[in-house]
């Protein structure tokens, strides 16, 4: 099988799907390949490094389309609406996508164009939080890059230091960071303010993970709010109404106004992010306060929030990053490319894409197969009456 790593062509995006260090692995199972000219350069990857691993680069977009069995990018169809449509155009029937596809986008969904030109669509942010899935999990990994990078950022816009330094000119007292969803995001950017010395506490709807915050030296804030069932099958949070958000809200305000950095990290997949700091709780905050808005391509955790923007609001600068993980190139494209290897070695054998209805990896990446949408989620989703039986 013939596997096709196109430059990636969503603004700004300076990842790369796979990287020289993956490639011996591959062609030893027996797969071929093609890297498009430039693919990796932005990320610090050469094509004659691809070259030296085995790699053919390819000088037109149109012929890597033209010539893989399976196109591999980190961001495609819905996850990059610049240009999804246009590769999508340059797809053929029972060719394989695999990529962050953002199947549960809520405007201009193109999951339905992807069944209806017959290509098998895998969405690895779907991947199941399951042990054995562990090492193919992308949406983890980026998630890890992003919540690093998410504290620097802070720390860059804080007129204050991070840690306690004492002085001959006296004592800097730290800085206090409060995390707000502790998912893996919010886990690592615990994990990255505390080794910068700041004083760190978090809250998150689900009480299970206040053992996770507190490893990481962080203190838990308990909100006494009645969570009912509040998680998902694959651990992430569920939505909740919004007299529960309301409640939330009013008992979250004196943690944030005595927060020198608020970093948000409250998503729902496939819902609006919900609203956690109202422009109320802003207006509490000290002057040169600073919010990271993580949630801010969802609509955003703070009322204030603008999608890629920097704003200063009430004396407090509100940022709302879009796309973080590719502001570390390198690193995240490492780590992209070998959970992306390890899921090709995985779906691949004696040539053959091996889909099994059995396997709960395979059934839950799986969007797209045979001119439908297969994906029972995604079905729901996307309002689309049940498959029948066999279907």
């Amino acid at each position: 099988m013939v596997i096709g790593v196109p430059k990636e062509s969503y603004p700004g995006e300076r990842r790369v799907a796979l990287t020289p260090a993956v490639l011996p692995s591959l062609i030893q199972s027996g797969l071929t390949v093609l890297i498009e000219a430039g693919a990796g350069v932005a990320a610090g990857y050469a094509d004659e490094d691809f070259e030296k691993s085995g790699a053919e680069i390819i000088a037109s977009r149109r012929e890597i389309f033209s010539a893989a069995d399976i196109i591999v990018q980190v961001l495609a169809l819905n996850a990059n609406p610049p240009g999804g449509a246009s590769d999508l155009a340059l797809m053929r029937p029972h060719q394989t996508l695999i990529a962050f596809l953002r199947p549960l986008a809520t405007q201009d969904n193109k999951i339905s164009a992807l069944a209806k030109a017959r290509v098998t669509g895998f969405a690895v942010e779907l991947m199941p939080r399951i042990t054995r899935a562990q090492s193919m999990d992308a949406l983890s990994s980026m998630s890890t890059v992003v919540g690093y990078k998410a504290v620097l950022a802070a720390a860059e816009a804080l007129p204050k230091m991070f840690p306690m330094l004492m002085t001959a000119a006296g004592t800097i007292k730290p800085a206090r960071i409060f995390v707000i969803g502790a998912g893996i995001v919010g886990l690592q950017a615990i994990a990255t303010a505390r080794r910068l010395g700041a004083v760190v506490k978090a809250y998150d709807v689900r009480p299970a993970v206040r053992q996770e915050v507190e490893s990481l030296g962080a203190r838990f804030v308990e909100i006494g709010l009645e969570t009912g069932e509040e998680e998902k099958a694959g651990g992430y949070a569920k939505a909740k109404d919004e007299s529960f958000y309301r409640r939330q809200q009013e008992l979250l305000t004196g943690a944030v106004a005595e927060s020198d950095v608020v970093i948000t990290a409250a998503v729902v997949p496939g819902r609006k992010a919900p609203v956690l700091v109202t422009e109320a709780m802003v207006e509490q905050m000290a002057a040169g306060s600073v919010i990271v808005d993580l949630a801010a391509e969802q609509g955003g955790n703070c009322a204030l929030s603008s999608a890629g923007e920097n704003v200063d609001r009430h004396g407090v600068t509100i940022m709302s990053p879009i796309n973080i993980a590719s502001t570390v190139p390198f690193h995240a494209s490492q780590l992209y490319a070998k959970n992306l290897s390890t899921l090709l070695l995985y779906l691949t054998q004696n040539g053959e894409l091996r889909l099994n209805d059995d396997d709960p990896i395979i059934t839950g990446i799986l969007i797209t197969r045979d001119g439908e949408v297969v994906n029972q989620r995604i079905r729901e989703f996307l309002q689309l009456p049940p498959l029948e039986a066999g279907g």
